[in-house]
């Protein structure tokens, strides 16, 4: 019986995961740009929020989804992700809620 650790396939995984985040995050942040584009300077700022929101999540994501970027951040990653995704659909449900009023 071995003693060492045998992660397996949970590097790919994880790089998989992470992926698929900032696939995500990505047609969230174009739906949402498509809906503010026609809301005037409200709109406009709602975009631009948006798009900062994408490119901060892109900095986080980016080097943990090509296996490139450190393997322990400190526990700070996954907190500002989910922070970064949360505004997003707060924007999400403010952009709905503006159009069907």
């Amino acid at each position: 019986m071995s003693t060492g650790r045998d992660p397996g396939l949970q590097a790919e995984r994880t790089r998989l995961a992470w992926r698929r985040t900032l696939l995500t995050v990505t047609v969230v942040t174009a739906l949402a740009v498509r809906l503010a584009s026609a809301g005037g300077p409200v709109g406009a700022l709602v975009a631009g929020v948006t798009v900062l929101l994408w490119g901060a999540l892109l900095v986080l994501c980016w080097p943990r989804g090509t296996g490139t970027g450190p393997a322990r951040t400190g526990g700070r990653t996954l907190p500002l992700v989910a922070l970064g995704t949360v505004g997003l659909a707060l924007l999400g449900v403010l952009l709905v809620l503006r159009g069907l009023g």
